[in-house]
């Protein structure tokens, strides 16, 4: 079994820099993509497209390390794209006579979320589109009668959560096995998340050649074992950008009170235009909005309890800017792809340290900076430095009430660390 770490670390330094100028036409992406993504006002490739996608193009299966919101849809999305249109005209046709069944698509995007499945698509639809070729998204929580409809019409792509595609594949609605492209976005929360069955249920009836495309913000564990035993010589690509997200980021580690613990969020989150908390349970999500309502914060739940519906539009009130305050279990720390978010509050205390840079990585995006605040009563101290420790961090954990005025400022306020009471 290979280290994929060493790997990436023993690659070459071409693997880890990049030119910040490369566009898209030069990295080899058709001229009918580049037009669609320059209408959009996208001309310029984030490093880890720039790393990955000439690969992709030549065919090779390809592993990708990046955290999300680095751009990865693009990254593996484009040549996907691009791969299955030269092959459905490769003898000449067009794709309306070469199309396949509308139950056995071309392209397959696997992935953890349904956010993340709605996002996916609404990126990958259009650009699809403009080639001539459709593009269907399924996931659980909507009606499973609709989604068959929709596959009945026909399409190139799916993009798909793994319950939902093996439900479909077991009513005998769907095939994998003629796939030219399988790519596994957010391996690593697929595993934590338990999907690891369902994924190597859809890679042992892959027949064929075909090209399996791989991003993850970690690759090692379940993951190293699944690259190992079905990619092809793969080649590594990383963005190493954990730790420099982190340095983006302000932090801040406060030391509150149970019965003074909302009123302190509350105080946080008005001084920002759009933010991000985070809590462990469902009951605890929604339990936070109750409590912030009555004191005149308005905010909306989104967790794996509430329906798909309720679930968008709160999702589409946060990014539209009608709403400022989402609150928000672990399930969404991976499945939201929001641009603009200000701060990010734990209001409950992740797990280890790789959830808090999933949850804290909803802020400083695409080379902002963001705030990231930890509420912390006295029996999570020393959690919290343990996450601090693995993360190379030294934030005082202060002491904070509700009426502090440093709770207006926390982009530009650095606590005393002889405050701290740890």
């Amino acid at each position: 079994m290979t280290d994929l770490s060493a790997t990436l670390d023993a690659a070459d330094a071409g693997a880890d820099t990049y030119d910040t100028e490369r566009t898209f036409e030069s990295l080899g992406i058709a001229k009918g993509l580049c037009d669609a993504l320059a209408a959009d006002g996208i001309t310029t490739a984030f490093p880890i497209q720039a790393m990955t996608i000439a690969d992709a193009l030549a065919g090779r299966d390809v592993c990708g390390k990046a955290k999300t919101g680095s751009g990865k849809t693009l990254g593996f999305g484009l040549p996907m794209i691009q791969r299955i249109a030269a092959n459905l005209t490769g003898a000449g046709g067009t794709l309306e006579q070469l199309s396949g069944s509308p139950a056995a698509p071309r392209g397959l995007v696997l992935l953890p979320t349904r956010e993340l499945a709605v996002q996916v698509h609404d990126v990958l639809g259009p650009l699809a589109a403009s080639m001539g070729m459709r593009v269907v998204a399924v996931y659980g929580g909507a009606d499973i009668e609709r989604q068959i409809a929709k596959l009945k019409k026909g399409c190139e792509i799916i993009i798909a959560t793994p319950g939902r595609l093996i439900d479909l594949g077991d009513r005998g609605e769907l095939r994998v096995d003629e796939l030219d492209v399988l790519v596994l976005d957010e391996a690593d929360r697929m595993a934590d998340m338990g999907f690891m069955p369902q994924v190597e249920w859809v890679l042992r009836r892959l027949q064929g050649p075909h090209q399996t495309l791989l991003f993850s913000a970690t690759l090692d564990g379940a993951v190293d074992r699944l690259v190992s035993r079905y990619l092809t010589d793969p080649v590594f690509h990383e963005v190493k950008s954990d730790t420099q997200t982190v340095q983006k980021m302000v932090h801040h580690f406060f030391n509150v009170h149970q019965m003074d613990k909302v009123k302190v969020a509350a105080a946080i989150v008005t001084a920002y235009d759009k933010a991000l908390i985070f809590c462990r349970t469902k009951r605890g999500a929604d339990r936070l909005v109750e409590e912030l309502g009555k004191l005149g914060v308005q905010a909306a739940a989104i967790h794996g309890d509430l329906r798909q519906q309720q679930r968008e539009k709160a999702l589409a009130d946060f990014t539209g800017d009608k709403l400022h305050v989402l609150v928000a279990t672990d399930v969404a720390a991976r499945g939201l792809h929001i641009d603009g978010v200000d701060v990010v509050v734990h209001y409950d205390p992740p797990e280890d340290e790789k959830a808090y840079l999933h949850r804290s990585g909803r802020t400083a995006r695409a080379g902002t900076d963001g705030v990231v605040v930890s509420l912390l009563l006295w029996n999570q101290l020393v959690e919290a430095e343990v996450i601090q420790r693995r993360l190379a961090l030294r934030i005082p954990m202060v002491e904070i009430f509700s009426n502090s005025p440093h709770l207006k400022e926390l982009a530009t306020w650095t606590p005393d660390p002889a405050d701290s009471v740890l």
